[in-house]
C-alpha cells in the first residue's frame, strides 16, 4: 500500500520510515509524485491545520495521506509559537535564524521558567474522504544556546525533561522513542495496521 507523506521536509520522511519500518507500505512524500502547492496552515490548532491538509492532499493525490503540524509551545510566551512554529520569526528563516529569534525573546526568562513541549498533531486521509486523528506530546524546556547536530527546527534548544540533553543530539533511533512525532506515530502506525486489514 502507497502511503503519501504530505511533506517537502526529508527529515520527517526519515523519521515516519523509522516510526512505521515493517509494515507493508511504499512511503511517497509530495517531491516523488509531484505536488509542489502547500495548503495553507490557517487552522488555530494543529489538529485543524493535520486534518486540511491530509484531507485536500488525499484529493489531490488519489492516495492515503498522512499529514500532521507540529511546533513548540512555551510557557512563559503564553503557547508561542504554537501553530506558528515555522512562520515564528518570519517568512523563509532558517532553522537557526529561527532559534536565535526564540531565544532572544525568553533573554530575560531564568532557568526553571523556560518549561515547553513539543505537539504534534497527525492526520490520516483516504481519499474517500475518510479521517483517523491523533497526537502526541515531548515535555522538555528551552535552554540557553543550541546544541548538537541531529534533528531538524528548534531541537537543538529544546532539552528533554528529565534526560539533560537536547533533542538535537539523539540520533534518529532514539529520537523515534520519546519525540512528540514519535508518539503520535506509534499511535498512527496502529490506525495503519487497522486500516490495511480492511
Amino acid at each position: 500500500m502507497r502511503l503519501l507523506i504530505a511533506t517537502h521536509n526529508r527529515g520527517k520522511l526519515i523519521e515516519y520510515r523509522d516510526l512505521f519500518a515493517g509494515l507493508s507500505l511504499e512511503l511517497v512524500t509530495l517531491d516523488d509524485i509531484g505536488i509542489g502547492d502547500d495548503v495553507p496552515e490557517t487552522g488555530a490548532t494543529f489538529a485543524e491545520n493535520a486534518r486540511a491538509k491530509a484531507m485536500a492532499y488525499a484529493r489531490a493525490s488519489g492516495l492515503l495521506t498522512l499529514a500532521d503540524d507540529s511546533g513548540l509551545e512555551v510557557d512563559a510566551l503564553g503557547g508561542e509559537p504554537g501553530v506558528q512554529s515555522k512562520r515564528y520569526a518570519g517568512a523563509n528563516q532558517s532553522d537557526a535564524e529561527r532559534n536565535a529569534f526564540l531565544l532572544a525573546k525568553l533573554r530575560e526568562v531564568p532557568a526553571g521558567a523556560r518549561a515547553a513541549r513539543f505537539r504534534c498533531a497527525i492526520a490520516i486521509a483516504s481519499p474517500r474522504g475518510e479521517v483517523w486523528e491523533t497526537d502526541g506530546t515531548c515535555e522538555g524546556e528551552i535552554a540557553f544556546e543550541p546544541r548538537g547536530t541531529n534533528g531538524f527546527g528548534y531541537d537543538p534548544i529544546f532539552q528533554i525533561a528529565g534526560r539533560g540533553v537536547r533533542m538535537a543530539e539523539l540520533t534518529t533511533a532514539e529520537k523515534n522513542r520519546v519525540s512528540h512525532r514519535a508518539r503520535a506515530g506509534r499511535r498512527a502506525r496502529e490506525i495503519l495496521e487497522r486500516i490495511a486489514k480492511t
